[in-house]
């Protein structure tokens, strides 16, 4: 029953709220345009959360399951230290392909980074592999 009365005093205290910035928003504070649109959708709000929990609560006393009718079934658990997937899983290749090698500018910067991790303390300008025009 408390529920019921706290829905019904939040409900009117939006809408009253609402109100309340309308008489603000006529006599030209602007901003309250905006705020007297907002406090009924708050309001809207709680009678939506309301109505649910009451159908929820009906269901519970009735016996009936508490998902809803076309809500997928439960998947089985998974097992510790299996991987995670979502939806269907995605199959990477972990050998680089034939394509891979073909491409001047991918082994440039490959070199780059090996050369870079290499020398941990270098800067980028410092790699051998530019040219003077480029540094």
């Amino acid at each position: 029953m408390a529920r019921h009365l706290l829905a019904i005093v939040l409900t009117a205290g939006c809408l009253g709220l609402g109100w309340w910035q309308f008489s603000r928003a006529t006599s030209g504070n602007s901003i309250s345009w905006g705020y007297m649109f907002q406090w009924p959708v708050f309001g809207g709000f709680v009678v939506f959360i309301w109505l649910r929990e009451v159908q929820l609560a009906k269901r519970k006393a009735a016996g009936e399951p508490l998902e809803e009718p076309d809500a997928p079934a439960p998947e089985t658990p998974r097992a510790p230290g299996a991987p995670v997937t979502f939806g269907r899983p995605v199959r990477v290749s972990a050998r680089p392909s034939a394509a891979d090698g073909d491409d001047p500018e991918l082994d440039a910067y490959n070199d780059y980074l090996a050369w870079l991790a290499a020398h941990p303390g270098a800067r980028h300008i410092d790699y051998p592999g530019r040219t003077q025009a480029e540094k």
